[in-house]
């Protein structure tokens, strides 16, 4: 493989895999370096870097919260593809760059796709049982 991502001696400070397949968590999870996606994921654990897989299917099995667990023992993030709604997201844009928001917060690198939690927030108009509660960062949940 030719490629100075890939090795060792040249590694960069990231890497996110998105969306992350359950084969290709896997594989990483195991140490398999077949490719060279797999190879670059394997360098960047082992050079402790920072490496960010964003999963994309459920439901889990036993065998996926495993290799959950050993890529979190190795120092990778595991971020799943689960999108908020706080932020009452209004498109399928928004709901999406919540999760793309996630990955860029944990790289560092700052962005504004979506609001950032306030200590203090109301809900909006009522629409639903939800909407007359009030939180409170500190405190927590008050109705």
């Amino acid at each position: 493989m030719n490629a100075p991502f890939a090795s060792g001696s040249n590694p960069l400070d990231a890497m996110v895999v998105i969306p992350c397949s359950m084969g290709t968590l896997g594989r990483i999870a195991h140490g398999s370096s077949s490719d060279l996606l797999l190879r670059a994921a394997d360098v960047m654990l082992k050079e402790k870097k920072r490496l960010i897989l964003i999963p994309r299917e459920t439901p889990l099995n036993l065998i996926h919260i495993k290799n959950f667990e050993l890529l979190t023992l190795a120092g990778a993030t595991i971020l799943p593809a689960n999108p908020s709604f706080y932020s009452q997201p209004q498109s399928i844009d928004q709901l999406v760059d919540t999760v793309v928001s996630r990955v860029l917060d944990h790289l560092g690198v700052e962005q504004s796709l979506t609001p950032r939690w306030q200590e203090e927030r109301e809900w909006h108009e009522p629409r639903d049982r939800c909407s007359k509660w009030h939180i409170n960062y500190q405190k927590g949940l008050e109705i």
